[in-house]
């Protein structure tokens, strides 16, 4: 039995967390948008785990997973709130996420899939100003004992992996 989980770039954040707050305050969010910062640099997708980008917002790994795949869909212009943006652009954003479930089925054939929009601090937004969509693959049996005993969620891949699967699965439909 393993009396420690080394998770070494979960400090990394940690750090960056702290980092941020003492340099901007607490009223500002901790995180800078990261999801503009990918939206307005597409030469940077490989680093930044974008792995689709379409005409007006694009998919990206959660580069903290709740579960391995786990995606995060984003449109390009950053907004609070989901009722900030117009019709169309919400129709943009649900677009994507019908494209982002298709692609978390197709890549990794879970037993089922969270879709969720945490709007706000107070819902546990962690990039308030910016809305997004966390599309989860879900298993049977995925919250385990590690979830139960230690508070741990175990993601088996790594992000290169699975941001390398989904591409790979967009290209195989491309050329279809």
């Amino acid at each position: 039995m393993h009396d420690n989980l080394w998770a070494p770039w979960r400090m990394t954040y940690l750090r960056e967390l702290e980092r941020r707050r003492r340099e901007v305050g607490e009223e500002v969010p901790a995180l800078e948008d990261f999801i503009s910062h990918a939206w307005e640099h597409p030469e940077e997708d490989e680093a930044a785990f974008v792995v689709h980008r379409g005409e007006h917002g694009l998919l990206m790994l959660n580069r903290f997973p709740y579960a391995n795949g786990h995606l995060l869909v984003a449109l390009g212009t950053a907004r609070p709130r989901l009722l900030d943006h117009t019709a169309e652009e919400r129709a943009s954003l649900w677009s994507l996420v019908d494209f982002a479930t298709d692609l978390v089925e197709r890549a990794f054939e879970p037993h089922g899939v969270n879709i969720g929009v945490n709007q706000g601090d107070a819902a546990g937004a962690g990039l308030p100003q910016h809305l997004h969509v966390h599309v989860v693959p879900r298993w049977s049996g995925d919250l385990n004992f590690m979830s139960s005993v230690a508070g741990v969620r175990v993601v088996p891949d790594s992000l290169e992996e699975v941001a390398a699967r989904y591409r790979a699965v967009i290209a195989d439909s491309s050329d279809s």
